[in-house]
């Protein structure tokens, strides 16, 4: 007698998984997308104006691997995760692409194995994987060339993991696929929400996300250009200045806790002992 085989989890919440899976897409991955960019983009003010950015997103500190890992990569993780079924199995998360090209079809899957690529690699490139006190680790990192990123040195540290043309073209080629990626995602993402579903719509939504498209390849350019006109030595000369004030700003805030404390001891050595009662005099006087 046949048998037939029960359905697969994706197959049995396929509904959920894809509407789930083109939600991520925008928020948080795509969104982050476009602040990471904007964020390196801000290296063309200098480095002053790079740094401030970079430390204000550090000013979280240990708070920061939690957001870190709830807002971007688990979700990054996700969408891959899911993209990679998607493609593999044929299906289309749009459904259906009823007026879009072959060719953009392909782009879209094309796109999403290189950014897939080019992110698994840009995060070892600047960050490394792995965070660890280990200095076998750490020097192993470095001969890989990975963690090359340092955010109390953001803008010399980007100039020089930026500086071998391989990276250059490496980071091209990536960042324009992860916002070809997006903007034609975008465009999907509002058919399989029912945002557009006419062909008039369709066009209209053609242009919308064409813009937003070339707003954020915009401002990849310009974190790619700003990033090869870093003028290194003038950039470590004020990190070295913001780390030296900082240095600075430690000491005397160490200073004025140890002598806070000096003089509360010295105010509880003079302090007296218990009051002595006086005396009542019964005599008139």
């Amino acid at each position: 007698m046949a048998t037939t085989s029960s359905p697969s989890f994706f197959a049995r919440h396929e509904f959920l998984i894809l509407r789930l899976h083109s939600l991520s897409g925008l928020l948080p991955v795509g969104m982050y997308m476009v602040v990471h960019l904007l964020t390196n983009a801000s290296v063309l003010g200098g480095a002053a104006s790079f740094q401030k950015n970079v430390d204000t997103i550090h000013s979280l500190g240990p708070a920061l691997p939690l957001v870190e890992w709830t807002f971007i990569f688990l979700p990054i993780l996700f969408h891959a995760i899911v993209g990679v079924v998607i493609i593999r199995s044929g299906r289309s998360n749009s459904s259906r692409y009823a007026y879009s090209s072959n060719i953009r079809y392909t782009l879209q899957r094309a796109t999403a194995w290189i950014a897939l690529v080019f992110i698994l690699w840009h995060v070892f490139h600047m960050h490394g994987w792995i965070h660890l006190n280990n200095e076998t680790w750490n020097n192993t990192l470095h001969k890989l060339n990975g963690g090359n990123f340092n955010p109390e040195q953001a803008t010399s540290t980007l100039a020089e993991a930026m500086a071998s043309p391989l990276a250059r073209i490496a980071y091209l080629v990536g960042v324009a696929a992860c916002v070809y990626h997006f903007a034609n995602g975008l465009w999907t993402m509002g058919i399989t929400w029912g945002v557009w579903q006419s062909a008039a719509a369709q066009r209209r939504a053609n242009w919308v996300c064409a813009g937003v498209g070339l707003f954020v390849l915009a401002a990849g350019a310009a974190a790619w250009i700003g990033a090869q006109r870093i003028n290194v030595d003038a950039a470590k000369a004020y990190e070295m200045a913001v780390h030296n004030q900082k240095v600075q700003f430690e000491e005397d805030e160490k200073r004025i806790e140890a002598d806070l404390q000096k003089k509360k001891l010295e105010d509880a050595d003079a302090k007296p002992g218990q009051p002595v009662a006086k005396a009542v005099s019964t005599s008139n006087p």
